[in-house]
């Protein structure tokens, strides 16, 4: 693709890049994003070579420093969340902390987390031979040329105005750093980014430094919360300051970039770094007597959550972001390649729907922005735990229609804007967030919501989820396009996967036809806008005649779920709920307790139950009125912590966990769903088929595995013979039969039931083994093998939603 053209406002490196600290690392906590990481280090170190331009890369490795109990933990957590990747790192003691950084104060070093090949490069020489390279390849940069307007065509293409004139574009990618809220704003979107001050310090010489034979690795003191770098013959350093005492740069907020601004910077404030400094000297005792010969204190975009924002955005064609570059050095490599794959092929290499643009919406405000970026910032360095929630700006404006009633009895979940609950308080617990590596306060409450749903009845606000109405002359007709599944009969539900041109799982929905050629599809809270736009776009693109709605805030949905859930609900309704009339998978309309409602017999719990959807306006009144009815029967609350347990025991896989765009549907054991002789050619069929010739590599397999006080939470390392094979996807502490469970993926050789196999799990391996899935039969198969008098030997029924 060589019809490449670059606008740069004034010149390159202007904005944040000139002024960086240049640091780079294979390091990530996420999972997927340590693969943007690798990539950008392995470019970087043969970029001079490729361009013949000198990018002043230093490598000397870099160490993460812990000095609590609790850091080593985290530690400890990193490195299986590491073991199955192509990056090196090491869980180091203070011997050799010390031998690589002899002028570290070791009183309060406990371990350290060390990666080989990190360093820090000179963002002007990288700039410059990124743009060498693009322009050897053909690429056109211009600069300065400012963009002045956006007009986006019926077509799909683009109109991009500037003051030399006008460039016909078939698509624009947004990559304008803090400038990036301007252009968004000059076709319609609001791009929830915030420009934070952010200093560093350069020290002159210190003798120390200078008579070190090697370069001293990287240094980032977490409980000081900044980093340090060797610096010619001096040293660097740069802190994350509290939510409190870190600046915001609010006229920009405000009023937006002043025109002119470029290559300035903002006043330095020494007093608000103190802390950080006096850390600093007592970790590098050296520095006490360094003296300070710059300090730079210049712009960075934070968007809500630190984690940029890369790819196509929903609502408008042809327009893609890579914008909220907090790290913007050491994702740029990795990023270019990522963007430029899905552009070229049509979808991502991999997933990385952390940083979908489409995981902010309406509800995300500037204020919202603003409070989330100061906490993010100030957050920099804090321990990153398993089920971690941050709750500035909380609660959104988009606020389920039960929020108010259940709020004080429970600890709520942030999905997608919305509180969800995931496991409720009685007398006796401890209450509140209690973050933990290991089971913490919710486990037993959870254990208790678990028996609730099995042995009697509960309830659950499953508001969050994405909810798309779609009708009209080609609706049919399109779905049939997007799907693996058939699409199911008028009245009846069924669970469906959108697939990529070569076969990757992008998404799951349930799919349900209301009415002739009317469909609801519903998918999970963080999936709404990422799966809406694959609809919209492919509807565009294949000039379907349908009319797509996003329900989403306008229904609330309740879930229903366990043994006594008809009795409950049959209460409440003239319509008849037995099990020969109102068949599983079923969907019907009719009123509850003088409430309409879509009544959908289906649960993510395996049970009996029902998903009851409704308008936001009434959950306050249908939830109040079928907790009235269930008293006899002992009804209850339950969230999403009992829910997870509950699908994990019945062997239910979750999109984002078993399934996404790094996973075909065969290994995902999805084959019941993919209809490869139905007529229509649904997009991924070809590849599919190919996949299913060629064979399988790597398998989902379901493991139990005995711990002690921990259980698996996904993406840790598979061990077998002392080689990492593989890594799960989730996990849960069975509570029924009291062990812990896990998907994972590992080779097919090693996937047969009664394999052996090792977990690890806070730096130490447990014995799993592959078992036969489900642990647990569903209702539905229960029911079917009590009508047929067989057995209840498990058997494989997948079912999400």
């Amino acid at each position: 693709m060589k019809d490449v053209v670059l606008l740069e406002k004034s010149e390159l490196t202007a904005g944040s890049t000139w002024h960086a600290a240049g640091l780079t690392t294979y390091f990530h906590p996420g999972i997927n994003l340590k693969k943007i990481h690798h990539y950008s280090i392995k470019l970087y170190e043969t970029l001079e070579e490729e361009t013949e331009q000198a990018v002043g890369f230093h490598n000397p490795g870099s160490i993460r420093i812990a000095s609590t109990p609790t850091r080593v933990d985290e530690f400890k957590y990193q490195m299986t969340r590491a073991g199955w990747h192509a990056t090196e790192q090491y869980f180091i003691g203070p011997e050799k902390v010390q031998e690589l950084c002899p002028l570290l104060n070791m009183e309060k070093v406990l371990a350290g987390l060390y990666n080989p090949g990190d360093g820090h490069i000179d963002p002007y020489s990288l700039t410059m031979a990124l743009a060498a390279g693009a322009r050897k390849y053909g690429a056109l940069l211009n600069y300065p040329v400012q963009v002045t307007n956006l007009n986006s065509r019926s077509d799909g293409t683009w109109e991009v105005e500037t003051p030399l004139g006008v460039i016909r574009a078939n698509r624009i990618v947004n990559t304008a750093g803090f400038w990036a809220r301007e252009i968004g704003k000059m076709i319609g979107l609001q791009h929830p980014l915030i420009p934070v001050h952010h200093q560093y310090v350069v020290t002159s010489t210190i003798p120390e430094v200078k008579a070190l034979k090697k370069e001293l690795p990287v240094i980032r003191d977490l409980e000081g919360s900044y980093y340090l770098r060797q610096e010619r013959d001096g040293l660097l350093f740069g802190p994350y300051e509290s939510q409190e005492k870190m600046k915001i740069q609010e006229s920009w907020v405000t009023n937006g970039v002043p025109p002119g601004f470029g290559k300035e910077l903002f006043e330095s404030d020494l007093d608000r770094i103190m802390e950080h400094i006096e850390a600093a000297m007592a970790m590098v005792p050296v520095l006490k007597q360094a003296d300070i010969i710059n300090t730079v204190a210049g712009p960075i975009t934070y968007s809500p959550d630190i984690l940029p924002m890369v790819g196509p955005h929903q609502g408008v064609r042809n327009y893609w972001v890579a914008i909220g570059f907090g790290y913007g050095i050491i994702h740029a490599g990795g990023i270019g390649k990522y963007l430029s794959d899905w552009i070229f092929n049509g979808e991502p290499p991999f997933d990385l729907i952390e940083l979908d643009p489409n995981r902010y919406g309406k509800w995300t405000t500037t204020e919202y922005t603003a409070i989330k970026a100061r906490e993010s910032y100030g957050f920099n360095n804090i321990i990153g735990y398993p089920k971690e929630e941050r709750f500035a700006g909380r609660p959104t404006e988009r606020a389920s229609g039960l929020y108010e009633v259940l709020k004080s009895k429970c600890s709520m979940g942030f999905h997608a804007g919305w509180e969800q609950p995931h496991w409720f308080y009685k007398p006796g617990d401890e209450i509140g967030y209690k973050p933990s590596f290991q089971r913490t306060n919710w486990f037993e409450p959870v254990g208790r919501e678990y028996q609730q749903v099995v042995e009697k009845v509960g309830v659950i606000d499953l508001s969050p989820f994405g909810k798309f109405k779609i009708r009209g002359k080609d609706s049919v007709k399109l779905l049939d396009h997007l799907f693996a599944n058939v699409i199911p009969k008028v009245g009846t539900t069924n669970i469906s996967h959108m697939l990529t041109p070569t076969g990757k799982v992008y998404a799951e929905l349930t799919v349900s036809q209301l009415y002739p050629g009317e469909f609801m599809l519903i998918t999970g809270s963080g999936s709404e806008l990422h799966d809406l736009r694959w609809i919209e776009e492919e509807s565009k693109a294949g000039g379907y005649n349908v009319e797509i709605k996003n329900i989403t805030d306008e229904m609330g949905v309740l879930g229903v779920a366990g043994p006594y859930a008809r009795k409950v609900l049959q209460k409440l309704t003239t319509e008849d709920l037995s099990a020969a009339t109102f068949k599983f998978l079923q969907t019907r309309h009719f009123k509850f307790s003088d409430i309409d409602v879509t009544a959908i017999r289906i649960s993510y719990t395996g049970e009996l139950g029902w998903e009851l959807y409704h308008k936001k306006e009434d959950s306050a009144a249908l939830y109040n009125a079928i907790m009235e009815a269930g008293q006899e029967e002992g009804i209850d609350n339950f969230g999403t912590y009992a829910m997870n347990v509950l699908r994990l025991e019945k062997a239910f896989r979750a999109w984002g966990a078993e399934m996404n765009c790094d996973t075909n549907p065969l290994e995902a054991g999805l084959e019941y769903f993919i209809k490869l002789n139905k007529q229509a050619d649904f997009i991924g069929k070809q590849a599919v088929k190919q996949i299913k010739e060629k064979g399988l590599k790597r398998r989902l397999v379901y493991l139990t595995l005995k711990t002690d006080n921990v259980d698996p939470e996904g993406n840790e390392s598979v061990w077998y013979n002392g080689k990492v094979v593989g890594n799960t996807t989730s996990g849960s502490y069975s509570y029924s039969t009291q062990q812990s469970l896990a998907f994972a993926y590992i080779p097919t050789e090693l996937s047969k039931a009664g394999q052996k196999l090792e977990v690890e799990l806070l730096g130490k391996k447990y014995v799993a083994a592959v078992i036969q899935e489900p642990l647990m039969l569903t209702e539905p198969t229960k029911e079917r093998l009590q009508r047929k008098g067989g057995s209840a030997k498990p058997l494989c029924l997948l079912l999400t939603s």
